[in-house]
């Protein structure tokens, strides 16, 4: 085996020790400083949930402005944030994009009431997307 291909291997054995709920809390940090040695940063869930969760403020309609603001600071320190507008703006594009898409399904789907369907209509037109 290449020695590229056996640090991969080690740094991947390394993580799964860090997820594994039978493994101490000292053999996680172990692993942890093993890890930042080889140059490999290892995320845990609950800090890629917070920051997923301040994506989605950016990302609400009825959120205010200060909470949103907020949430771009944080995100700009974790280095969540490439950009301040395009990012952002990619985003939100896509997300609108899937939601009109939806839509559009609904008009195709024979499951759909014509209420449901008018309504998508509706909308459709109201976003240039029919």
């Amino acid at each position: 085996m290449s020695p590229a291909k056996d640090a991969t291997h080690v740094a991947a054995g390394l993580k799964a020790a860090i997820h594994n709920p039978n493994v101490s809390d000292e053999a996680k940090d172990h692993a942890k400083e093993r890890l930042d040695k080889m140059g490999v940063h290892v995320e845990d869930d609950h800090e890629k949930r917070v920051l997923a969760g301040y994506k989605a403020t950016l990302n609400n309609d009825r959120t205010s402005d200060e909470a949103k603001e907020h949430a771009r600071e944080v995100l700009e320190q974790a280095g969540a944030l490439e950009s301040e507008s395009g990012k952002q703006e990619q985003v939100h594009d896509e997300h609108e994009n899937r939601v009109l898409g939806g839509y559009k399904a609904a008009l195709a789907n024979p499951n759909v009431s014509e209420e449901a369907k008018e309504r998508a209509a509706a909308v459709l037109e109201e976003n240039g997307a029919l």
